[in-house]
């Protein structure tokens, strides 16, 4: 149906120019929002009566007549109704819908993808510091993260997954210290015990392995421990290394990989912030006021400047944010995008102040944000908030050890980023139509079983003859698959998965109707086959909308 629909865009775009010349570049197609009122719609009528001074039915009168005179709309579609002011609302042939079964059987996994465009993107998120176990809101970003890097990847970009973590700093000194503290036999609650220190059971952990003089390695790091309790900076070290190892076994559980690990340490070893703010100094963007060195933000839409550097001599926290965004630009991603908490929604204006005031080339609105709320979780009803291993929070591998990796996925890439979002632990392990994991699931399970039950060879579907797909349930599936593509760009432009976890329960459902409407493995041949057909597309695109959200697609449940 992508050929089909090209074929009409094709044909509105040379009546629309026959209308008015140029306004051929504005065609485009809508969904109607009545099911009923057609398969496609256009409402170019409308955006044309003004400047033709003329009625808008007229104009849409005049369209209508010249799209049914030509080639592509008499082979394609049924009727094409006015309405209201101006509506066209266009009715396609059953012929047209079943193109796109053979569509999704020969492009297979690739149904939906775009070719690749030559342009490089960085999704950089969790970026959590190396200081305790990952919590759920952690879970929520790496699920967000890892499934808009796949969303613009079928858009065909080249992608680049980074998580960007601090190894040095105040946090990281608490760590060791806490470690340490653990390690002489110091507990909570102690009198000798700081009121900044992490509490969790893990400090144990980590604190009796550094004793015991083991080594850790996390993707990006080793550490072999001394065993000695005076070494302060070795169990600092160690214990990085231990919780990055730690968030590792989190990220693989998760499924989440990525390509690259920035520390924030290196921007400052390397010169790298030295040099941004020599470069801000240099455009004169900056003065000295309170013993502080300021930036003038203000300039470029932020509410107040900002310190740079404090009296103390040391820099605030968006200093070493512009440099790092510098060396992303540097490195060739013509696009970033940070997930982060709502917590950092003060540092988008000073950050990207900062990249128009360093004037080397950045545009403006660099880097793009989705800003993700927190998650609350609730089991048997009441909210779960502590967790014993980490000691104040529920940590993402709890939460996946009570459910499952795409239970969590998918029900956490369910709403929106920016929403309040309660996980129910109880829902996520129902086996009901009420759990919307289970349901996409066993919609792709059940096909599966059916192309078991016939036992025949798939590949050889794309050669059936499809002309007697013509019940409702199985021409609204036919339109539902046919919707995947323009859902996948929309959503990838939208930052937006949760798009593709609903458009994958509405596949289900109409997959589901379909299968309650209609039986699959029928006597006569030819009509098995193109029914066999159908469902076995509709399985392809379950998987490769599943995978798009780093969630399995099993074959049987």
């Amino acid at each position: 149906m992508l050929l089909v629909k090209q074929d009409l865009l094709v044909a509105l775009a040379a009546g629309l120019e026959q209308l008015s010349p140029g306004a051929g570049d504005k065609a485009a197609f809508e969904s109607p929002k009545v099911a009923a009122h057609g398969d496609l719609a256009c409402t170019a009528a409308m955006q044309l009566a003004k400047p033709l001074k003329k009625n808008p039915r007229q104009v849409a009168e005049a369209l209508r007549e010249s799209l049914l005179a030509t080639p592509a709309f008499g082979r394609w579609v049924e009727a094409v109704d006015i309405a209201g002011p101006g509506f066209l609302n266009i009715k396609l042939k059953p012929a047209a819908k079943q193109q796109v079964v053979r569509e999704v059987l020969a492009a297979a996994a690739g149904f939906g993808r775009q070719p690749a465009n030559g342009q490089r993107m960085m999704v950089e998120f969790i970026s959590a510091n190396p200081t305790g176990p990952l919590h759920v809101g952690h879970g929520r970003q790496g699920a967000l993260g890892d499934a808009i890097s796949s969303l613009y990847a079928t858009q065909g970009w080249d992608v680049t997954r980074e998580f960007y973590y601090n190894d040095a700093g105040v946090q990281i000194a608490t760590l060791g210290t806490s470690v340490q503290l653990r390690a002489k036999g110091f507990k909570p609650g102690d009198a000798e015990w700081p009121e900044a220190a992490y509490n969790g059971d893990y400090i144990q952990d980590i604190a009796d392995d550094f004793l015991a003089g083991k080594t850790v390695k996390a993707d990006d790091r080793a550490f072999t421990a001394s065993g000695d309790v005076n070494d302060l900076d070795g169990m600092r070290l160690f214990a990085v290394a231990y919780l990055r190892h730690e968030q590792d076994l989190d990220l693989q559980a998760f499924g989440v990989r990525f390509d690259n690990y920035y520390l924030e340490s290196s921007l400052y070893t390397s010169g790298k912030v030295d040099e941004v703010v020599q470069r801000l100094r240099d455009a004169g963007k900056t003065y000295e006021q309170d013993g502080a060195l300021w930036l003038q933000t203000t300039g470029y839409g932020d509410d107040k400047d900002r310190v740079m550097r404090k009296g103390d001599g040391s820099y605030t926290y968006f200093v070493p944010d512009v440099a790092y965004h510098i060396t992303k630009w540097e490195r060739g991603f013509t696009k970033v995008l940070n997930i982060q908490g709502t917590d950092h929604h003060g540092t988008i204006a000073r950050v990207r102040a900062g990249l128009q005031a360093a004037g080397v080339g950045i545009p403006q609105g660099y880097p793009d944000y989705v800003l993700n709320t927190m998650v609350r979780v609730t089991r048997g009803g009441q909210e779960v908030k502590l967790s014993k291993r980490a000691g104040s929070y529920v940590t993402l591998r709890d939460l996946i050890e009570w459910t499952s990796k795409d239970a969590v996925r998918f029900f956490l890439l369910s709403r929106k980023a920016d929403t309040e979002y309660v996980f129910d632990v109880d829902l996520a392990l129902a086996r009901n139509n009420e759990n919307p994991v289970y349901y996409v699931q066993y919609a792709h399970a059940r096909i599966c079983s059916v192309l078991a039950a016939w036992g025949g060879q798939v590949d050889t579907l794309p050669g059936a003859e499809l002309s007697s797909l013509e019940h409702p349930a199985a021409l609204n599936l036919m339109l539902q698959l046919a919707r995947y593509p323009e859902v996948l760009t929309a959503a990838a432009e939208d930052f937006a998965p949760h798009d593709i976890t609903f458009y994958l329960r509405e596949l289900a459902a109409a997959y589901h109707s379909y299968y309650d409407s209609e039986r699959i493995l029928v006597d006569d041949e030819n009509l098995k086959r193109a029914r066999l057909a159908l469902v076995a597309a509709v399985a392809q695109v379950l998987h490769n909308g599943l995978a798009v959200l780093g969630v399995d697609a099993p074959q049987k449940m």
